[in-house]
């Protein structure tokens, strides 16, 4: 939880998955701890970085403005004080917030999360009151699944498209959230294109993802 802030792309939203959710109990008060953005409205503005960071209190501002920011939400910057200073514990009443916040989403976007015919993706990059190094890498296409990637082939009329993104969702989920090291995905990768005789990423076809995905996944087992 480091000012984590959600944001939907064209085609995806974003949410935060961190290790395990656990809501303090010892906090009693309910705090307002997600911030909502979009068609035209914001829960917040530019004068609120130290509470929404500054991508977020920039994504409200222009969405208050009525320009066309895709909705989405913000986790505030306290939710991190809570966070570090009660044992990795999060804060009663932040897990019902998120899924409030996200339902909004998808309504907006007429799309549902984890939904198999018309999946919601979300996309999730950290933010912070002021720029640091060393913040969390993005992770995109979050919501694929073995699943709802059939559904996002048959909605997009590609089935390459959709499973070249669960591909990157795979890579990037593994490194930047379990830890694993990029190098190992890129060996699989790198591996595939040897046994198809292709030296692009974008020559691989869609039965030729496939495989790769079993690969990916079978390296995280």
């Amino acid at each position: 939880a480091r000012g984590i802030y959600q944001h939907i792309t064209h085609k995806m939203t974003i949410v935060q998955v961190q290790t395990p959710f656990t809501e303090m109990p010892t906090l009693k008060r309910v705090h307002k701890w997600v911030y909502s953005f979009g068609e035209g409205k914001a829960d917040g503005d530019k004068s609120m970085r130290e509470l929404l960071g500054g991508k977020g209190a920039g994504l409200a501002e222009m969405s208050g403005l009525g320009l066309p920011v895709p909705p989405g939400f913000t986790i505030s910057t306290s939710v991190c004080t809570v966070f570090s200073n009660n044992a990795g514990q999060y804060p009663v009443g932040l897990l019902s917030q998120v899924k409030q916040a996200l339902s909004v989403v998808e309504k907006q976007m007429g799309a549902s999360f984890g939904g198999k015919d018309h999946p919601l993706l979300v996309s999730v990059r950290s933010g912070s009151r002021a720029s640091m190094p060393g913040m969390m890498d993005t992770v995109l296409n979050l919501g694929l699944n073995d699943q709802t990637v059939k559904g996002l082939a048959t909605h997009s009329g590609n089935p390459r498209f959709a499973y070249d993104c669960y591909r990157r969702f795979i890579q990037m989920y593994s490194n930047v959230v379990l830890g694993v090291d990029i190098d190992h995905f890129e060996e699989i990768l790198e591996s595939h294109k040897r046994k198809n005789g292709v030296k692009l990423d974008t020559e691989l076809t869609y039965d030729n993802l496939k495989k790769v995905i079993i690969d990916y996944q079978d390296k995280l087992h």
